[in-house]
């Protein structure tokens, strides 16, 4: 019987670090030794400068805000959720869906919904269709709705109170949501993402949706949340490292 041989892998992790710098790009490098780690905290304007002055990737990358919570998800009464339009946008548009009633139809498409309806909605999402980011739904059609329940919570589509898609005014919904109105909801970590706008924005304009949204946190703060709220926030590009932020 052939003897077996072992080979020996201690150096494969170095290697396959070594391989994968040897694929980053030159851009990314020059960000990286621009990027002062996490140990560096900036205040909210000095963090929206330096995060412009890293060098663009080939595409109007997205800005997202990320901020870690003292809070504990798994009471039902310190888990945040909710929407927000930024005060100078983000930069994009959702294509929006609403259950309604028949007479509201073409209404909602005139306000920019790329479908709308009742049953015959609902019917087509059973049978697979997903190509919308955001529903919307009247509390008179959430008897429509809620069979849909298990097809669009796992995917994150479902209509919810709190997160304002469920509305009697599903028009302006319809509207601010066609627009850019985001939603945001910690997830099981204590975590908050949002996106704040586009690396083509303008450092006022970034740094204003920025203190919307911070602010906005520090609002909706649980009662029942002791100590510190806020413990670390960051904002980085599709393709950027990330940027401390003061959280005080």
């Amino acid at each position: 019987m052939a003897e077996q041989t072992t080979r020996d892998t201690s150096s494969y992790p170095a290697r396959l670090y070594r391989r994968r710098d040897s694929r980053r790009s030159k851009r990314h490098a020059s960000n990286v030794s621009k990027a002062p780690g996490q140990s560096v905290k900036h205040s909210r304007s000095e963090a929206v400068t330096l995060l412009k002055s890293f060098k663009k990737a080939k595409f109007d990358e997205s800005v997202e805000c990320c901020v870690h919570l003292g809070i504990d998800p798994r009471q039902a009464d310190q888990q945040l959720r909710g929407a927000l339009s930024m005060p100078k946008g983000i930069g994009k548009t959702a294509r929006v869906i609403c259950f309604c009633g028949q007479d509201k139809v073409d209404e909602m498409k005139a306000a920019g919904a790329i479908e709308a309806g009742g049953e015959e909605l609902a019917k087509k999402i059973t049978e697979g269709w997903f190509d919308f980011d955001v529903a919307i739904a009247s509390p008179d059609m959430m008897k429509v709705v809620g069979g849909l329940g298990r097809v669009l919570g796992p995917k994150g589509l479902m209509p919810s109170p709190k997160a304002g898609t469920v509305t009697p005014d599903a028009v302006n919904a319809v509207k601010e949501f066609a627009a850019g109105k985001t939603e945001y909801r910690n997830d099981d970590g204590g975590n908050v993402h949002c996106i704040v706008g586009k690396m083509s924005f303008s450092e006022e304009d970034l740094l204003a949706n920025l203190n919307f949204f911070l602010d906005t946190i520090e609002k909706i703060r649980p009662a029942s949340v002791k100590g510190i709220y806020m413990k670390r926030c960051v904002i980085s590009g599709t393709m950027t490292p990330s940027v401390e932020v003061e959280t005080s």
